[in-house]
């Protein structure tokens, strides 16, 4: 089990990167559906099977294979991958590497600071919210900023 672990975890960080420097938006979301599958197999193999389940189905069964109909309906064309290209530069990546880098670090604090067990337990909403929005809750407004920014962003990309 732990083998399967590493191994999905290896997929889903190898498929995220091939999603961010694919030019081709279809392989790119084809990458993304496959990261989501592998994600819902780390949740299987830490003891949620409710969790994978709902990551297989909801993720990549429904909203990534919309996303991948709607872009082959678009029919981009060569065009758009050549403007892509040229917007994939090293300055666009300053931002999100800044923040995902303090993501790591805070993930590393809290992975040093706590001794734990890979093993069934069971877990709350209610011990998870405070958690969350407690000791970690400089982890979680990072993310949403980074989410905002990948918003923002997609806003200005699709703007025209």
């Amino acid at each position: 089990m732990t083998t399967l672990f590493y191994l999905a975890g290896a997929i889903a960080i190898l498929s995220t990167c091939a999603v961010i420097v694919q030019t081709n938006i279809v392989h790119a979301l084809l990458y993304l559906i496959l990261s989501l599958l592998s994600v819902a197999v780390v949740f299987y193999t830490l003891g949620a099977p409710f969790a994978a389940v709902l990551e297989a189905i909801v993720y990549a069964g429904a909203i990534m294979v919309l996303f991948l109909f709607v872009i082959m309906m678009l029919n981009m064309g060569q065009h758009t991958r050549q403007q892509e290209r040229g917007w994939l530069t090293a300055r666009v990546f300053i931002a999100p590497a800044i923040m995902a880098a303090l993501l790591l670090a805070q993930l590393l604090n809290v992975m040093s600071q706590v001794d734990y067990e890979l093993g069934l337990t069971r877990v709350g909403v209610l011990e998870v919210s405070a958690l969350l929005f407690g000791p970690y809750v400089l982890a979680v407004e990072l993310a949403s900023i980074l989410l905002l920014a990948g918003l923002v962003s997609a806003y200005h990309l699709a703007k025209k």
